[in-house]
């Protein structure tokens, strides 16, 4: 006998000696909320995610440590002359250097460039996300990222490829936007196992999880004589 349909479930055990029918209602346990509070929580798409940014540790402890080190020569030299003393004679001398040294002059050019270059230096790694052996996967959740490591991802398409008949073995080098493949075949013809790779290979990208799947590039050619 089938229940009333849009009632809720009822316990129908006995509820103790001499009690017989009873009933007792179950507790309904409330659907989960999204971070919003807009309804169910699904995993979906949370949208394209971005590349992973650098911490820049190394680079900006270079920057720190000659920074402090220019600050601490100069607040040194200058207690020293407050205090009664001749200041240093590099910087003596390298007052005198950029006053008497004419613009044009190779070592005012020289050091001007390499000032140049290290400005643009280290622009470049203020601008510029680095992490470039990660690689990001599509976000399910707001607050969670994941990201892919290059040479992990490589790993899989190649174990996927050499799982199809005829070929011998594969290298693959995954990039940012495509994914190289270089395989071997020793038998069948190259046609239809560069066809095989091609639709083995694509569910396998799509498969990584990838924000961004790279296109494919795929060659297969015969293995070379011996000898």
């Amino acid at each position: 006998m089938s229940e009333p349909r849009g009632t809720e479930p009822r316990d129908t055990a006995p509820q103790g000696p001499g009690r017989t029918g009873a009933t007792q209602r179950l507790p309904v346990l409330p659907k989960p909320e999204t971070d919003d509070g807009t309804g169910p929580g699904t995993e979906g798409e949370g949208g394209r995610a971005g590349r992973f940014w650098s911490a820049r540790r190394i680079p900006a402890g270079i920057v720190a440590l000659l920074l402090l080190g220019l600050a601490g020569l100069f607040l040194y030299d200058i207690v020293s002359v407050r205090a009664g003393r001749p200041g240093m004679s590099w910087r003596r001398d390298l007052t005198r250097q950029l006053a008497e040294r004419p613009l044009d002059d190779t070592w005012v050019l020289v050091g001007a460039g390499v000032a140049a270059a290290l400005g643009l230096w280290l622009l470049v790694l203020a601008a510029t996300p680095g992490l470039r052996h990660v690689l990001p996967m599509r976000r399910t959740h707001a607050g969670v990222r994941a990201g892919l490591d290059r040479d992990a991802a490589a790993s899989a398409l190649r174990d996927r490829a050499v799982e199809v008949a005829g070929v011998q073995s594969a290298r693959v080098r995954v990039r940012r936007r495509r994914a190289d493949v270089r395989a071997l075949a020793h038998f069948r013809e190259l046609d239809e196992v560069r066809t095989d790779l091609d639709a083995v290979l694509g569910d396998a990208v799509g498969g990584l999880g990838l924000s961004r799947p790279p296109s494919l590039s795929v060659r297969v050619r015969r293995p070379g004589r011996k000898g």
